[in-house]
């Protein structure tokens, strides 16, 4: 239930956010376009957050390659609040994955494991062999050659109009954190709160009885 209320109270903030806001969508750079240069991350509550990506409320990003090609990853904020993950299962190429649906399992080295969503519905083009095999690389560069998997989404406009970017992402990962500190028993060991960065592998921090619902309220498992 908590899963939905979070989904339901983001999708209300993108509907005022385009209709009453009125705020372009960008997409992705045309052909023949220089490419766009790649942004340093703004810091959100401890957490990177970089302008030019699109989130999806499961902390997946996606971003625009072409008209119909799609790269997605995983967020600042999966990769240090799952920190020590041993391997990371991906989808077949070739594979359809929808929107909001399971695409990726992230085995942490304790055993337990956390399933991540698609920002994105199409067919699996390619994925990060380098990511899956050494997740160390998705954890430390989540935005960069940490990438999970490119996909191609004949309906990629529409697909982006669900997820977040700008303010509306700001305010969404501020809330983020401030629930996260609910389940944390000394959250100012973890969450700087002062522009710094938050420290690897939150979960460590959160009791072992609330990890199921960590699972779900954060990552929509």
């Amino acid at each position: 239930m908590v899963a939905i209320a979070v989904i339901l109270t983001f999708a209300v903030m993108i509907l005022i956010d385009h209709l009453i806001l009125r705020q372009p969508i960008v997409i992705a750079e045309e052909a023949g376009h220089e490419p766009r240069p790649r942004l340093v991350p703004a810091v959100v509550s401890g957490f990177n957050l970089p302008d030019n990506l699109r989130y999806h409320p499961g902390h997946t990003w996606a971003i625009a390659e072409s008209a119909e090609l799609v790269r997605v990853g995983i967020d600042d904020f999966a990769a240090k609040v799952t920190g020590d993950i041993k391997s990371i299962d991906l989808p077949a190429r070739g594979q359809w994955v929808r929107q909001g649906q399971k695409v990726a399992t992230m085995h942490r080295a304790d055993g337990r494991d956390v399933t991540i969503v698609s920002p994105i519905e199409g067919t699996v083009i390619d994925v990060n062999d380098a990511a899956a095999k050494s997740p160390v690389v998705a954890k430390n560069d989540p935005y960069g050659d940490g990438w999970l998997l490119t996909v191609n989404s004949p309906d990629a406009k529409t697909n982006f109009r669900n997820l977040m970017s700008g303010l509306l992402a700001r305010r969404w990962m501020d809330d983020a954190a401030a629930r996260l500190r609910a389940f944390m028993a000394t959250p100012s060991l973890a969450l700087a709160q002062d522009g710094g960065l938050a420290v690897d592998d939150i979960l460590k921090q959160i009791p072992d009885a609330d990890f199921d619902k960590v699972a779900r309220e954060f990552f929509l498992n």
